[in-house]
């Protein structure tokens, strides 16, 4: 089987090394010629750049360039199973279920639901100017494709499993459904990850050195990253927090180079896993300090920094690689080289106009959690489980008395898992399905525990407004100085939850407060 996967892997390659100019995409435009146009498009942005906007464009925030019309983007995207944004979206199941379908098929039918929600998202991002935020950028940081060795890992739940084959197949019909059917000009971008050999333990990630034997490594560790390049086309690649044979992810020629881009031709941007970038100097100490450490990376391959520290806001990021420059560890060939892959990506999928094959990436705000997205939810869950005996006990019988016991019974924050948006369109607890599925049958609910929420907000319906109507009074404030809010509101709603929707509308400022005003009114006494 793994034999035959290497065979057409290869013979893969040899037809992408052979077919050249000639070979026609979808779009009717040589394969060569998009990314000509879209390479020369970002040199002419880059030769424009001054040096601090080029280092600031390094970092997963890349602020906006007004004077050359080119808005806000966060390079920070996830949807690992479902698009985590500022609305409500569809929850698939996580990709261990995803892959227990053994349906790749099905899984490329679900990515593309998914790449259609995160199209909308960016085109919310786009009406209300939140732009630069995490979840509004046309790539996305899926799928994981690790192999799931030791049950012990605890974001095994990540992965499609423990079998290079299956998770390689699963792996490239996710690509493909997320980035459509021309990779060249794709929907939105896939980036396959966490390149490689990172498979836990959790703990250690940003300090681990991992030795794979030359076999394992082609075996059991590569196989799915190398079919998600040469089959699945992907456009990006994430690398991983641990070393490999003594030398960080992020910053290996063996595996960005000698692999990546030599044997597998690989023509994208990488992206690094977050904070990867700071452990080359901070936890490897395989650098002796910060500037010498992005040069690690910068200079061995990757285009694109995630640094945790932007999730604060924290000023100067691209300070490390000006000193690096100053320094000598790196030339501005090299910041230009990676500004190139990352601005072409951005034009090649439709964020940046002016491509001539590039029809405009503008998708309705009403495709998230539609009718249909819910429906294929459904209907994934259904085809992941697995029943491995029944002696006539199912189906249940209507009128079955049941007893559901364990403390998350009627829990639904475990149901949606994690990386996941908070704002998934509302799941069902195993309690509220067995009542809407036997409306008859008496189900007795033992907790066996004082807490059986699992981090679940407060339920819409046990909200009352300040005048008694169902839902909270939320009022919004705009930040006009650090922890200074405006003295008056900029918007005043009834919410059903308690759940920020700031990001939704344009008189909202990034930095902003909410005052809830109402009456929590508890469902039944508990005495």
């Amino acid at each position: 089987m793994h034999t035959d996967f290497f065979l057409r892997a290869a013979s893969m390659m040899l037809c992408l090394s052979t077919s050249g100019l000639a070979h026609a995409q979808a779009a009717a435009i040589p394969k060569n010629d998009v990314w000509i146009e879209a390479d020369a498009k970002a040199r002419a942005i880059v030769g424009n750049l001054t040096l601090d906007e080029k280092v600031a464009q390094l970092l997963n925030t890349a602020p906006a360039i007004p004077r050359l019309d080119i808005p806000a983007y966060n390079w920070w995207t996830e949807s690992l199973h479902g698009a985590i944004g500022a609305v409500p979206t569809t929850n698939f199941p996580e990709p261990i279920g995803l892959a227990a379908t053994f349906d790749a098929p099905l899984i490329k039918t679900v990515a593309a639901a998914i790449s259609t929600e995160v199209r909308a998202l960016h085109t919310l991002g786009r009406h209300t100017g939140h732009l630069g935020r995490i979840g509004t950028g046309l790539d996305t940081w899926s799928p994981n494709i690790n192999i799931f060795r030791d049950p012990r890992w605890g974001r095994g739940q990540e992965t499609y499993g423990e079998d290079p084959f299956l998770t390689a197949h699963i792996g490239v019909a996710f690509i493909q459904g997320m980035q459509g059917d021309n990779p060249d000009l794709p929907d939105v971008v896939a980036t396959p990850k966490h390149y490689a050999v990172h498979s836990g333990p959790e703990p250690s990630r940003h300090t681990d050195n991992i030795f794979a034997t030359k076999r394992d490594l082609e075996d059991t560790y590569l196989p799915a990253f190398r079919a998600a390049i040469v089959e699945g086309k992907a456009g990006s690649i994430m690398c991983a927090y641990n070393r490999v044979d003594g030398e960080p992810a992020c910053g290996s020629p063996m595996l960005l180079t000698d692999y990546l881009r030599d044997a597998w031709g690989f023509k994208g941007y990488v992206v690094s896993d977050c904070d990867a970038v700071v452990d080359i100097y901070d936890h490897h100490k395989y650098a002796p300090d910060a500037a010498t450490g992005v040069a690690v990376a910068l200079r061995r391959g990757v285009d694109s920094e995630c640094n945790g520290a932007t999730l604060s806001g924290k000023a100067g990021l691209g300070d490390r690689y000006t000193e690096s420059l100053a320094k000598g560890h790196i030339s501005v060939e090299d910041i230009d080289a990676a500004l190139v892959r990352l601005f072409s990506a951005r034009l090649r999928n439709g964020d940046l106009p002016g491509l001539s094959g590039r029809k405009p990436n503008a998708m309705p705000i009403t495709a998230i959690g539609t009718a249909d997205h819910q429906a294929l939810a459904l209907d994934t869950a259904e085809k992941s489980l697995v029943l491995l005996k029944n002696d006539g006990v199912l189906p249940l019988k209507p009128g079955t008395r049941i007893a559901l016991v364990g403390p998350l019974a009627d829990a639904t924050r475990v149901l949606r898992a994690n990386y996941s948006s908070a704002k998934s369109a509302p799941p069902v607890s195993v309690a509220d399905g067995l009542k809407q599925a036997m409306p008859g049958s008496t189900i007795t609910l033992i907790p066996f525990s004082p807490s059986i929420t699992d981090g679940d907000l407060v339920p819409g319906t046990a909200l009352r407004t300040p005048d008694g109507k169902p839902g909270i009074k939320a009022e919004y404030y705009n930040a006009i100085a650090r922890d200074e809010f405006a003295g008056k509101p900029v918007l005043t709603r009834t919410e059903d939850s308690i759940t920020s929707r700031a990001a939704e509308f344009k008189q909202v400022a990034t930095d902003n407060r909410i005052v809830w005003t109402g009456y929590l009114v508890a469902p039944e006494t508990g005495l």
